[in-house]
């Protein structure tokens, strides 16, 4: 009688973890480094845009100064509409921490009152 087992022989490699030994950011270089992109003086919409996907897509809510270089952003290229959808994500990312947003906005007054940008509360989109 023929033998009919199959010996299933394992061909995928065994798993391994690959970890980078180079050098580790600080939040300060990293919040500095979002800084300066969107400080860049010819930023322009589709960057803009691209850098606070990117930016939102991280699991943190950005800090106040690099908020306001965005901000600064939009108000160089005349996109209001851009800077309250920031706001905006910035509330979504801060999530049920119901203290960060209005930390971040008392952070930002004195920018918001410079660009002449009003927050999305100020124009009764919360009640929506």
């Amino acid at each position: 009688m023929m033998d009919t087992r199959i010996v299933f022989k394992s061909i995928a490699p065994l798993a391994s973890r690959c970890y980078s030994h180079g050098r580790v950011e600080t939040d300060e270089e990293f919040d500095a480094g979002w800084v300066t992109y969107f400080s860049k003086p010819d930023i322009d919409a589709w960057e803009l845009r691209k850098g606070m996907n990117t930016l939102i897509g991280y699991d943190l809510v950005p800090e106040a100064k690099t908020v306001d270089s965005a901000l600064r952003a939009c108000r160089r290229l005349n996109d209001m509409a851009s800077a309250i959808r920031i706001l905006e994500a910035v509330k979504d990312k801060a999530g049920p921490h119901k203290e960060i947003y209005p930390y971040l906005i008392q952070e930002l007054q004195p920018t918001l009152s410079e660009l002449g940008i009003s927050t999305p509360e100020q124009l009764g989109m919360d009640k929506l």
